[in-house]
């Protein structure tokens, strides 16, 4: 189990429980960084408590990944450094989210958007296999984007994609505010690759509103998973919410994966 937090706040997640964070690739591996900037931010990994296991905000709206402008060239190299930087971090996952870079004009068709994903998801692939990273494909809500807007869409594109550094990420935060039934992790089975979740209402941290998540680890349970489960989440005081967040969620995957201390 770890936690987004970033490595401003690596002691006391820590401290919390955590003994792994998210942070981002803006921060940490973006092509904007300098050599010098990037490897500054590696001595910080290195001297970290907690291991920097994923990074996410993968793309910035400025870089198109699906509908009409599309600059695969530009997308491609940009992938390449990020990758090859996360390599060298021994940073696993790449969080793809990137609700501004996925949007489709309205008037595009969502058929036509999702082929092209495909096509462009399996050269992404092919790069995240060269660095040993796994790209994870992150259901969002409409909210936030209009492209893969649920979990049985994104297993339908990770499905077609069908390469192993290119999985699904089952967020449960997006689940629940897309009403989508736990049975999607069930359905999309041996695809899932890293788990999300935060209370519904708030997107705050489990535990502040007492959220009961256990349906959606049911789900995880049925289908075996065995990865990991990243809290994403608005902090107000982290100082009280994050060891709360640890156990709060901790018991709730004890209880249904019927150990006597979940996993860290």
């Amino acid at each position: 189990m770890g936690i987004v937090a970033g490595l401003t706040q690596d002691s006391l997640a820590y401290a919390s429980g955590f003994k792994m964070i998210g942070e981002s690739v803006p921060k940490l591996l973006s092509p904007t960084l300098t050599d010098e900037q990037f490897s500054t931010n590696l001595k910080k990994i290195k001297a970290a408590k907690c291991k920097v296991l994923s990074c996410n905000l993968f793309y910035p709206a400025s870089i198109k990944i699906a509908g009409p402008e599309v600059d695969e060239a530009k997308v491609l190299a940009y992938t390449e450094t990020v990758l090859s930087r996360a390599r060298q971090a021994g940073v696993r996952f790449i969080v793809l989210g990137s609700s501004g870079a996925r949007s489709i004009p309205a008037d595009y068709g969502t058929v036509k958007a999702k082929s092209d994903f495909v096509a462009l998801g399996k050269k992404l692939a092919q790069i995240a296999g060269k660095y040993q990273v796994t790209i994870l494909l992150e259901n969002l809500e409409r909210t936030e984007t209009n492209f893969i807007t649920s979990l049985k869409s994104a297993a339908e594109v990770v499905r077609e994609i069908d390469h192993p550094n290119f999985r699904l990420n089952a967020d449960i935060f997006h689940m629940m505010r897309e009403g989508e039934s736990p049975n999607e992790i069930v359905e999309a089975g041996a695809l899932i690759a890293f788990s999300e979740v935060a209370e519904k209402q708030n997107r705050s941290l489990p535990g502040v509103m007492g959220d009961d998540f256990r349906p959606y680890l049911s789900a995880l349970h049925k289908i075996n998973y065995k990865g990991f489960i990243f809290i994403e989440g608005s902090i107000k005081n982290a100082a009280t919410e994050m060891p709360l967040a640890f156990k709060f969620l901790s018991a709730q995957i004890a209880e249904v994966y019927g150990t006597k201390k979940a996993d860290k």
